[in-house]
């Protein structure tokens, strides 16, 4: 039942309001609807309204503008923001505005019809708090399909909160971006912003390095440390490749996360741990759990709010935008101004992109530095990937995924076949090949624990041991 709940609607495209207008009135609501953001003020100034479903642009004045307004004399008053503009800027700042919900251009009805559904039936939020220093029109995250869409949609939600965050991706898919867009657009953008890589730090310095340490806690302590803990103090701490961190950090980790105060490396005093975490990861970690290597109370510690951030494959629709994006980098950097034809980008949508958006920079950089043409063809960009793509003396690339690597040794082994039926029974000679290795690779990250290996693999433990029986494969206890 809607109990004939009042609609207002402000959009300058007739065949919107028309849509929505419909849409609603079927659901049970009375609907107003407008064109401009003058009328819709003088609805809610009037008391009108138990919910508005307002466009940003309009002719007389945008939407978000209108918004804190519209919260400051109705705080009750529930705000849904539509917008074609669909950039992570207009999402943010329909949430930090008091926007209810932020729905980009083009919507589903039935998610219209739920939102304003969720809407009516929650509490009223309050206004947030302005704050002097709001981030400008910089685009920190890039892209307009619906994977990103969402995204958008997450971090600004969580720019008006203080929640732990896990994010997860493969590499150059700009993990430490959402990071940053979570500190920059977040509670604590006045305090500090630390990142610390834990797969870049020796395993007997990651204590000291995130906890400090007292003078003489250890050989060469002459002065006392200070851990990333205390330098992120009122802002945010970015603990990237966490799947990387050794068992002892993560017990004191926990401990962290768990109490709220940490003590330094020799020292006895405890410290608040006044920070807010961002995690990121581009390992499987409930893999990692399974296998003994990743604390799952720690996990769960973190994983308050996964962000998984989608490989470049998967949202190709967005690569002619980030194409343009990164170009205007490069000039911005010194390098020439380029563009790029229609076949130019269709060939990089072609492309799997194994390094993903930072591999699409690096040749965008490449492309701008290296051709004099201010237009860049599709013959250009084939023999950057080309080139790209060519391993050096043989040797397999570092950000080569599993199966172009398998598929790339296929290529060779039926190249070598004139006949195209090279042997017998190559679909079992393929996956014994394959199987060999990721046994063997298993049983040495679980130090030959065959429960734990057959746990990892999602394995039954006897079918481990008849594959190991099978491929006469060694099991030794203790590998390091």
């Amino acid at each position: 039942m809607t109990d004939s709940r009042t609609i207002l609607i402000a959009d300058d495209d007739r065949a919107i309001r028309t849509v929505l207008s419909q849409a609603l009135t079927r659901a049970g609501y009375n609907v107003r609807a407008t064109s401009s953001a003058s009328t819709l003020w003088r609805w809610v100034e009037d008391g009108e309204g138990d919910l508005v479903v307002t466009d940003v642009v309009m002719p007389d004045e945008n939407g978000l503008d209108l918004l804190p307004r519209m919260k400051r004399i109705r705080p009750d008053l529930r705000v849904v923001v539509m917008s074609a503009q669909s950039t992570f800027t207009t999402a943010v700042k329909a949430a930090q505005r008091g926007a209810f919900e932020y729905l980009p251009k083009p919507f589903d009805l039935k998610e219209l019809l739920n939102v304003v559904e969720r809407a009516l039936a929650q509490p009223a939020t309050a206004l947030p708090e302005e704050e002097e220093g709001e981030a400008g029109e910089r685009l920190p995250l890039v892209g307009r399909s619906t994977a990103m869409q969402e995204i958008y949609r997450t971090v600004a939600r969580l720019t008006t909160a203080d929640l732990t965050v896990m994010v997860t991706g493969e590499s150059g898919t700009g993990k430490e971006l959402i990071a940053r867009a979570l500190h920059d657009y977040g509670k604590r953008r006045q305090g500090p912003f630390v990142a610390i890589n834990m797969a870049a730090i020796p395993r007997e310095l990651i204590e000291s390095e995130l906890f400090g340490h007292e003078r003489g806690a250890f050989t060469g302590a002459l002065t006392r440390g200070v851990g990333r803990f205390e330098q992120a103090a009122g802002g945010t701490l970015f603990l990237d490749e966490i799947g990387d961190m050794p068992a002892e950090a993560q017990t004191r980790l926990l401990r962290v996360l768990q109490e709220g105060e940490f003590t330094t490396v020799g020292g006895r005093q405890p410290v608040k741990a006044n920070v807010r975490i961002v995690a990121a990861t581009h390992r499987d970690l409930r893999a990692s759990i399974r296998a003994g290597l990743f604390r799952e109370d720690l996990f769960y510690r973190l994983n308050v709010v996964p962000i998984r951030l989608p490989p470049l494959r998967e949202r190709t629709e967005d690569i002619p935008l980030l194409a343009r994006h990164f170009l205007e980098r490069a000039r911005a950097s010194g390098l020439p101004m380029k563009s790029l034809s229609n076949e130019a980008l269709e060939r990089l949508k072609r492309h799997a992109w194994p390094g993903n958006a930072r591999e699409l920079e690096n040749l965008m950089r490449r492309l701008a530095a290296l051709y004099p043409q201010e237009t860049i063809g599709e013959e250009a960009v084939a023999a950057e990937l080309a080139e790209a793509e060519a391993p050096s003396d043989g040797a397999p690339r570092s950000s080569e995924t599993l199966e172009q690597a398998v598929e790339r040794h296929l290529k060779i082994f039926m190249a070598a076949h004139k006949d195209g039926i090279p042997i017998r029974d190559l679909h079992d000679r393929v996956i014994s090949e394959v199987e060999r290795p990721l046994l063997r690779l298993a049983l040495s990250a679980t130090r030959g624990n065959q429960i734990k290996a057959a746990a990892l693999l999602g394995l039954n433990r006897n079918t481990l041991r008849k594959k190991l029986r099978d491929l006469e494969l060694p099991v030794v206890r203790g590998l390091s």
